[in-house]
């Protein structure tokens, strides 16, 4: 009976250190599925899987009677008949491949998540506070896969492509699930250090910040949505131009659905991004956390070279599908550093 009261205490007690380092490990698959719905979103393979079948279609065709089946359903798409018509079984199963893997990689994350997480709970190793917000990732993570098939759904039958509007509620959803992650991670890590830590502060500048990099996000994702990289292949100017040659002006929709327009503001809004993350990293590092400060200087100025390097040598899946990644790393860094100086906050008074 003492064996038994015994293991029950250890069981009741917190483990915010074995929690934070679960989160993380859950961020970087976070991370890799950004990574390869970059790479869906380049090879056009979005569209190759036509039905949503959250349980059975996790396993790939298994028979050639099964790719047959599923390649005439593709084959009825509007993006078939007018790109890929005569497109061969193998080339099918190579867009399909990456649709397919992109979909595998969320259904990980979930169990990844949700298994672990009924374990931490029913052992109530979860410490007091924490629990709402576990159920608002859990609960985002979900509402990602919806999103991500509502997407789908915009370009099966009457475009070549899904909705770039779509795209970009996909793409943020994803990076603001990484953000939640990292930052809920670290409040763990210092609840381990400390068990008087409390959680970091989310102060003004903080929320500044977020907001001019998530108008960058959401460009990105307009750009990548459109093509919209290749519209010029120059740089600093667009086609011999600073103000591109081009736009058309539809009203305030402008901002969003011409490529031209928003593959401008792409370009030019991460100088102001970069301006808003040297004063966070800044602020980090009077914080205390020089690490995080190094981390965000590294994460923009790799993310800026990258970006003119897919520009100027016309958008190669290599260097778009790097950009995307390492996207997903400004936005750790910047949760990182945010964090840092949230937490310096949450130490006053």
């Amino acid at each position: 009976m003492a064996t038994i009261l015994s293991a029950s205490a250890i069981g009741a007690v917190p483990r915010p250190r074995a929690l934070a380092l679960w989160l993380f490990g859950v961020a970087a698959l976070v991370f890799l599925m950004v990574v390869v719905g970059g790479i869906t979103r380049l090879t056009e393979s979005g569209l190759s899987i036509t039905e949503w079948k959250p349980v059975t279609g996790a396993l790939p065709p298994l028979s050639d009677a099964a790719w047959e089946a599923e390649f005439q359903k593709y084959r009825q798409t509007f993006q078939y008949a007018a790109m890929n018509a005569g497109m061969t079984l193998s080339a099918f199963k190579f867009i399909y491949f990456w649709e397919w893997f992109h979909r595998l990689l969320g259904r990980m994350i979930g169990l990844a998540f949700a298994v672990p997480l009924a374990w931490f709970w029913l052992r109530r190793a979860i410490p007091s506070g924490y629990h709402a917000r576990f159920l608002a990732l859990l609960a985002l993570g979900g509402l990602q896969g919806v999103i991500g098939w509502w997407m789908v759904t915009s370009g099966l039958w009457d475009r070549t492509e899904v909705s770039h509007l779509r795209l970009a509620i996909h793409l943020t959803t994803a990076l603001i699930i990484l953000g939640g992650l990292v930052w809920t991670a670290l409040d763990l890590l210092a609840l381990a250090q400390d068990p008087r830590a409390r959680p970091a502060r989310l102060g003004a500048l903080s929320v500044t910040v977020l907001l001019i990099l998530l108008v960058q996000l959401l460009m990105g994702a307009f750009v990548a949505g459109m093509n919209a990289g290749q519209v010029s292949n120059s740089w600093p100017l667009m086609n011999g131009r600073f103000f591109p040659d081009g736009v058309t002006w539809i009203g305030l929709r402008t901002l969003v659905d011409d490529p031209f327009l928003t593959h401008f503001i792409h370009r030019w809004w991460a100088f102001v991004v970069v301006a808003a993350l040297v004063v966070l990293a800044r602020a980090a590092r009077r914080a205390g956390d020089r690490v995080a400060s190094v981390a965000v200087h590294s994460a923009f100025g790799v993310q800026i070279l990258l970006g003119i390097a897919t520009v100027m040598l016309s958008v190669p899946l290599w260097a778009a599908a790097s950009h995307q990644a390492v996207g997903a790393l400004v936005v750790a860094s910047t949760a990182w550093a945010a964090h840092a100086v949230g937490r310096n906050m949450a130490r006053r008074p």
